[in-house]
């Protein structure tokens, strides 16, 4: 027996936080879904986000881990329960995450690549500042030092990558208006 395909990437990919890019990857979901794809959600991080929480609507979740590190709980994706299921495509929020010491891998693209590996579609979203290249030069604009990245060569090897825009006055409109964050993070966002 052949091993099998391997699945297809698609990066949504933005400058910020609340550009919109899980808004879109949740539109294409839905598109998936309603033409009979296979889809499930392995991963979405609400951030109390109504309009995107409502895009999830009628689609199949993959109840996520629960780990204990550091006397926490955290929960994370749990990428076997979704190799198990073996859906057409995977929705994985948050691409460039850190997961908790104690899962199998370091980051959540590495989960991705182990989805990829056994055939299933993914598609994910990420910042333009997680990228490993533009890390020093993330440092030296903005003297924050991004400790989420991934590799060039990850997103170099994406199928697509659908860049997801909106103009900064758009954007400080939706975080003023607590949109994007609940109003005691805005202020700090």
């Amino acid at each position: 027996m052949s091993p099998p395909r391997r699945g297809k990437l698609k990066i949504y990919i933005g400058y910020a936080a609340g550009v919109g890019k899980t808004y879109r990857m949740l539109d294409e979901a839905q598109v998936l879904h309603a033409a009979g794809v296979d889809i499930v959600i392995g991963y979405f991080e609400p951030h109390g986000r109504k309009e995107t929480i409502a895009k999830t609507e009628g689609l199949e979740f993959i109840p996520r881990r629960a780990l204990s590190y550091g006397g926490s709980q955290f929960e994370e994706m749990d990428t076997a329960a979704i190799l198990r299921r073996k859906p057409a495509v995977a929705i994985v929020d948050e691409f460039a995450h850190t997961n908790v010491p104690g899962c199998e891998n370091v980051k959540r693209w590495q989960d991705v690549h182990v989805l990829l590996e056994a055939g299933i579609d993914v598609l994910t979203t990420m910042n333009v500042q997680h990228l490993e290249s533009l890390n020093d030069q993330v440092w030296q604009v903005t003297g924050v030092r991004v400790r989420e990245t991934v590799p060039d060569w990850v997103v170099d090897e994406a199928d697509e990558c659908v860049l997801v825009d909106l103009t900064p006055c758009a954007l400080r409109n939706r975080i003023e208006r607590g949109v994007v964050y609940a109003s005691e993070k805005a202020h700090r966002a």
